[in-house]
């Protein structure tokens, strides 16, 4: 019995040693993703461009809101000399306005996750593929990303390269 526990431990070691000797010939790479999601040209643009599209809603909502407090503000201080209809009539077309901003609110909060989560998804795939693009190119076996990653040093941080090729084709180059 002693002599299978001693060719097993044996085998164990000599697995191991093979494994660590396959490791050390493995090409790995980092990538911190967030890091290009909040810099490269590709998500400047598309945040200029969602601001460029929800600028004039929002705008709307703005001005909305501000004559809504105006009106509240008119009701509280000359609610007591207004007759008993012009106060009623003030305050349900206040109560409709203040239900259609909501509900407009509501549309526009919705309307921009929608527009900003298709724009997230776009530079997502983008990134991954240029991602993959390098690690072809430069024969890594491993890429790993700050998710699951505690320390990597810059020797294999390839974000940079990452970055620099989002840049390119940014700016028309590929």
């Amino acid at each position: 019995m002693p002599a299978v526990l001693v060719s097993l431990i044996l085998a164990l070691t000599l697995l191991g040693s093979a494994g660590m000797a396959l490791a050390a010939e493995a090409r790995v790479a980092f990538v911190n993703i967030n890091f290009i999601m909040e810099r490269s040209p590709q998500a400047e643009a598309a945040l200029s461009a969602l601001e460029k599209e929800f600028s004039p809603r929002d705008a709307e909502l703005v001005a909305e809101r501000d004559a809504l407090r105006q009106m509240q503000e008119r009701l509280e201080r000359d609610a007591d000399v207004m007759g008993a209809e012009q106060r009623a009539e003030l305050e349900r077309n206040f109560r409709n306005r203040s239900r259609e901003f909501k509900r407009a609110q509501d549309m526009f909060s919705e309307d921009l996750n929608v527009r900003r989560n298709e724009e997230l998804g776009r530079l997502q795939r983008l990134v991954q593929n240029v991602i993959l693009e390098i690690a072809q190119q430069e024969r890594y076996d491993l890429v790993l990303t700050e998710r699951n990653v505690l320390f990597a040093s810059e020797r294999i941080n390839i974000t940079d390269k990452v970055l620099e090729r989002l840049r390119q084709q940014g700016q028309g180059g590929r």
